[in-house]
């Protein structure tokens, strides 16, 4: 581990090359600064992802979609909120953090997250159709210093980004600005319903720098508003234009069911979010999780393999949208398929549960109880770390809603309790629930996979591990080897 004196040092050196390329590409000669950025990300992520350089520099070629993308994030961002998102994102958490929690993983013999995702409370001033979270009641409540102790072990670990979740995480909102005040070497994505952002809230934001946003939205005015309720549409509109308008960095939290999927996924829809100034579009497929879940909420074969296409087509170099799109189920590949029991996250709710997953409510250990690293070695997350991968095929990553069979054993091995406490069910109930969905798209998966992927398995583990890592780079720096041969 690096002393605080060297790692200070390199905080500050970092800073003053980052001003210095924020500086070049905001004047006349900014086609410039892309190289100097290229290499800083190169620098960064050498050690944890070799190969992004090279995925970077055919992003941001000259005239690119990407290249205006990345001119209008630095001429529409304040400053302070840009340069803290890079410094803390990208040198704390992509360089420092994922290099520390890799070896500390090693060390104690335990996933170690570098995200991890807390519930500040379970209140809410919504009542959303489906809503994951509900099952949890509205009355339990993380306190300042159960999150900041969480904050400072994990960050102890290597972990130095944290999502807000909730229930409505703003209805914390002096708590959530004391702590990224006081963790500042941390950065704080908030998932929101976007009601409680005012202009206070974005002045205090912006002098903060480093929170972002994930904010809810399922569609239309009218599709929106008929799961979350009237006027939400309006209220997410309007938290936008104030955010913007105070140089925020933010995007949207869209989930995707068997009636939203043609909408949420529109030339309208995407082109609403950009003219908003939205950066990102987290796409979450719906799960039925919860006593009376809908199970036919969930999106057909025909539409899921439609999402898989078209967010591709839509985040693409050339072509799609300026606007970075991700499906959170789809997009399992690029991630090395599940990645939740800690191996890259995990969810604390606002009882102090650790959970493997949003989605997964089941647990051995409680923050109130135990330390962080100890909730980290807990049963369940053992279980999940052994078992990795549950398949060969990233298109079927989830122990729940493609593997329908390993949730349940993995839960009695670990002897795991449900952290739901309004409607509390087995994981045997809950998985009855997406085995005939499982069973249907277990065909089109294997198809899909089959048709990227002849072999049935791509060409290196994408997994947060030293080795794998050093296995990646040894094959990217022989296909570069081999792509300037042919240029020669």
């Amino acid at each position: 581990m690096q002393s605080k004196i060297a790692h200070a040092a390199e905080r500050k050196a970092f800073s003053v090359a980052l001003d210095q390329v924020i500086k070049t590409a905001s004047g006349p000669d900014r086609e410039k600064s892309i190289d100097h950025l290229v290499d800083m990300a190169g620098k960064l992520l050498k050690d944890t992802s070799p190969g992004a350089t090279r995925g970077i520099r055919n992003g941001l070629h000259p005239g690119s979609k990407w290249e205006k993308f990345l001119f209008d994030v630095i001429d529409q961002t304040d400053h302070n909120v840009l340069k803290t998102a890079v410094l803390n994102g990208g040198y704390e958490a992509a360089f420092r953090g994922l290099r520390n929690t890799t070896s500390n993983a090693e060390k104690y013999q335990c996933n170690v997250p570098w995200i991890i995702l807390f519930d500040p409370t379970s209140a809410c001033n919504k009542h959303c159709v489906g809503c994951w979270a509900a099952d949890y009641g509205n009355a339990l409540n993380l306190t300042y210093d159960e999150m900041d102790r969480l904050i400072t072990e994990a960050k102890a670990l290597g972990t130095h980004l944290f999502m807000l979740t909730g229930g409505e995480p703003l209805v914390r909102k002096a708590d959530i600005l004391r702590l990224a005040e006081k963790h500042d070497d941390c950065e704080f994505n908030i998932f929101t319903n976007a009601s409680l952002v005012d202009e206070k809230f974005c002045k205090d934001v912006q002098r903060v720098g480093n929170i972002v946003f994930s904010v809810s939205v399922e569609g239309t005015r009218e599709s929106n508003d008929s799961r979350r309720g009237d006027g939400s549409f309006d209220e997410v509109m309007h938290a936008f234009d104030l955010m913007h308008e105070h140089g925020l960095l933010y995007g949207t939290s869209t989930a995707y069911t068997k009636y939203n999927v043609e909408e949420v996924s529109s030339d309208e829809y995407f082109d609403n979010l950009i003219q908003h100034g939205c950066r990102w579009a987290w796409f979450f497929h719906y799960m039925p999780v919860g006593e009376g879940a809908n199970a036919d909420l969930m999106p057909s074969v025909e539409q899921r393999e439609y999402m898989l296409h078209r967010i591709r087509e839509v985040r693409a170099v050339e072509g799609g949208k300026p606007i970075f799109a991700m499906d959170f189920q789809n997009d399992g590949e690029f991630v090395g398929g599940c990645i939740a029991g800690g191996r890259v996250y995990c969810h604390v709710n606002a009882r102090g549960d650790v959970e493997p997953c949003v989605f997964i409510h089941y647990s051995n250990a409680n923050i109130k109880e135990k330390s962080w690293l100890e909730c980290l070695q807990q049963p369940i997350f053992q279980a999940y770390r052994k078992r990795y991968p549950w398949n060969d095929n990233m298109l079927q990553p989830c122990p729940m809603l493609e593997n329908p069979t390993i949730l349940p054993e993995i839960v009695k091995e670990s002897g795991a309790k449900t952290s739901e406490y309004v409607a509390p069910e087995s994981a045997e109930d809950l998985c009855k629930r997406t085995t005939p969905y499982a069973e249907a798209w277990a065909p089109k998966a294997k198809e899909l996979w089959l048709e990227e992927h002849p072999t049935g398995k791509k060409v290196y583990a994408d997994h947060m591990s030293t080795v794998d890592v050093d296995t990646k780079a040894k094959i990217i720096a022989e296909e570069d080897a081999k792509a300037e041969a042919v240029v020669d």
